[in-house]
């Protein structure tokens, strides 16, 4: 993970997102962490980052989770 300064960031923002692709970079604002720019290779990369963030999304998960705990699922096994 690299780190770069508000300022410095700002002066090149192009350069920051094509390293971005590759790794989060933490922004500093007077020498303390105030952000994270992430960076997607690809839309597909966008979309799965948009998934694994969305409230509704992960609340659906753990209720499904829950479920399976409860002995309520499917055993793959048992589909074919």
């Amino acid at each position: 993970m690299k780190t770069v300064s508000l300022t410095d960031m700002k002066d090149d923002l192009s350069r920051y997102l094509r390293l971005a692709e590759k790794e989060e970079i933490v922004i500093t604002r007077h020498g303390k962490p105030a952000g994270v720019l992430v960076g997607f290779a690809s839309e597909d990369e966008w979309f799965d980052y948009r998934l694994e963030n969305d409230p509704r999304f992960l609340k659906r998960i753990a209720r499904a989770r829950q479920s399976l705990q409860q002995g309520k699922g499917v055993r793959l096994e048992d589909i074919r």
